[in-house]
């Protein structure tokens, strides 16, 4: 068993850890960073997920370091890769030409731009990567976190004392291991006043998760092993679904009317009208150009052979059970892989064609561009975490167009950042459908960031204090950073003023001073006062 000592210890390194180790270190203090797959960068990475974001993202309302990764991934692709001269020239590059986000990229494009940010501070030594590695135990003393024992995949344990803990876990790993106080799924209407919420509280109706993988489509019969459970798949329709799951139909999460919708991978678009078809609202009705990761015609000619696509559809969405807490998670875990190569065997093989045929052979599994041997993501798609039981929580009247009557941003005097994306719910295992609400851009109140008794542990992930429901306003990337980021910040500023959390946020003069200091570092703790919201 080995030990460290740092003074800040950030367990998980998706985009949120990333972002609070970036922070804490530049802040000036020495950072262990601990992650349990081999990549970082979590939902863009390990989990495959294109950056989903906000409508003005490319003018404002993301933080200055969200933004480098952002150009990095951009820059990434103009240097290294042969792009098209207009691709090349284009500002607002989107790789993919996915009408899911404005920049559609490969996982491992944003690995190497990650990899890069913290380069620096891994050759001064003021960073230790431990990793991959999970944390499986806590020492705790009364409010404080003295240490956390990490386990790598040979064994190996590592201690690390740390001043400050940051949990950026997936699922809130650190927070039944310390003690600190956390709930799960559905909170009840007479907790939270939230006019989606049920009348009682429903700790495992949790949103679903997904394993997502990517496909491109090339000449041969790239036909994967039919799953020995594939018939029960075939045929597993929820209630309120329309269809069986594994089809292209299925409900519309806006009007939860029954849709059907396409899939062709011989789709001969312009990714340059694609991405027009995108600001008019093209939606997901074409499956193959919605998560696209690369158009090939950005390319040189002949340099893909087909475009490349990432598959985080509603059909694979995982209904079967939750994760967290749950001593049956590793089998919900085997289950929705099944499931996804269910979908996909079904695309190879039952899919209906435009000329009339079904099945689409050539559909390849690119486990090359994940970085696994199976075939699917590195890590499954988290939507939902255990989420501390916070000092202010933020709930769906603070944000629900309709029950404030007004789009303006919510507003928060303690703001540490900002955000926004509908109140988006993925059906749930507790059997409800889509729940979506229209929401307004928001700011990221401090107190969401502060358990109600924990001294030294931080959230910095989706485990912030939100409900079931506002976490589907802020489960997204550019979020996540933010929490991250404002995590890190905070960590490194009670240690140079050798002060606490809780009264930074409750003492005017330090708060005015920690988001003078978020500012200067590019943070954006308010909305610009501009029209369209």
């Amino acid at each position: 068993m080995r030990s460290l000592e740092t003074d800040v210890l950030v367990v998980g390194g998706g985009l949120g850890g990333v972002a609070a180790a970036l922070a804490a270190l530049r802040g000036g203090h020495s950072v262990v960073l601990s992650e349990e797959y081999s990549w970082l960068g979590g939902q863009l990475t390990s989990q495959a997920v294109p950056m989903d974001e906000h409508t003005w993202v490319e003018q404002f309302g993301v933080t200055a370091s969200y933004r480098s990764l952002r150009d990095g991934i951009r820059e990434y692709y103009r240097r290294s890769y042969p792009l098209v001269e207009r691709a090349r020239a284009d500002h607002h590059l989107n790789p993919g030409a996915g009408l899911v986000s404005r920049l559609c990229a490969e996982p491992r494009v944003g690995v190497a731009v990650i990899d890069a940010m913290l380069a620096p501070h891994l050759a001064t030594g003021r960073l230790t990567l431990v990793q991959p590695a999970r944390p499986v135990s806590a020492e705790v003393e009364g409010d404080r976190v003295r240490s956390v024992t990490v386990e790598r995949t040979d064994g190996e344990r590592v201690v690390i004392g740390a001043r400050y803990v940051l949990d950026a876990t997936e699922l809130g790993d650190l927070l039944p291991l310390t003690g600190t106080e956390y709930v799960t799924g559905f909170e009840s209407r007479n907790d939270t006043g939230e006019p989606s919420a049920p009348e009682e509280a429903q700790p495992d109706n949790q949103q679903a998760f997904s394993w997502c993988f990517v496909v491109d489509h090339v000449d041969g019969d790239h036909t994967v092993d039919r799953p020995h459970d594939y018939d029960a798949w075939r045929t597993l329709q929820p209630e309120f679904w329309g269809a069986p799951m594994i089809s292209l139909t299925g409900p519309d999460p806006r009007t939860l009317e029954t849709v059907t919708r396409s899939f062709n991978p011989l789709v001969d678009d312009d990714p340059f009208d694609r991405v027009a078809d995108q600001r008019a609202n093209a939606g997901d009705r074409e499956l193959w150009t919605f998560r696209r990761i690369v158009a090939r015609k950005n390319f040189e000619s002949g340099f893909y052979p087909s475009d490349v696509v990432l598959v985080n559809w509603p059909m694979i969405d995982y209904l079967g059970g939750t994760l967290p807490d749950n001593p049956d998670a590793d089998s919900h875990l085997a289950a929705s892989k099944r499931q996804s190569l269910s979908m996909l065997y079904w695309l190879q093989t039952e899919a209906p064609r435009p000329d009339g045929g079904t099945g689409w052979p050539g559909l390849r599994l690119r486990g090359d561009i994940t970085g696994t041997d199976d075939g699917l993501a590195m890590a499954p798609y988290i939507r939902e975490s255990r989420r501390i039981r916070a000092e202010y929580t933020v709930v769906e009247n603070d944000l629900s167009v309709a029950v404030r009557g007004h789009a303006r941003p919510a507003t928060y005097p303690d703001s540490v950042g900002v955000g926004m994306y509908r109140i988006d719910l993925h059906p749930s295992t507790g059997g409800d459908n889509y729940i979506d609400v229209a929401s307004a851009p928001f700011e990221i109140p401090l107190g969401a960031l502060l358990p109600q008794r924990m001294e030294n542990l931080l959230p910095a992930n989706k485990n912030v204090g939100t409900t079931h429901i506002t976490n589907g306003a802020f489960r997204l990337h550019p979020v996540e950073w933010n929490i991250g980021e404002a995590a890190g910040w905070l960590a490194a500023f009670c240690l140079d003023r050798a002060t606490g959390p809780r009264a930074v946020r409750n003492t005017p003069a330090l708060l005015e001073e920690f988001q003078t200091l978020l500012t200067a570092r590019g943070v954006e703790v308010h909305w610009p006062d501009v029209t369209g919201y």
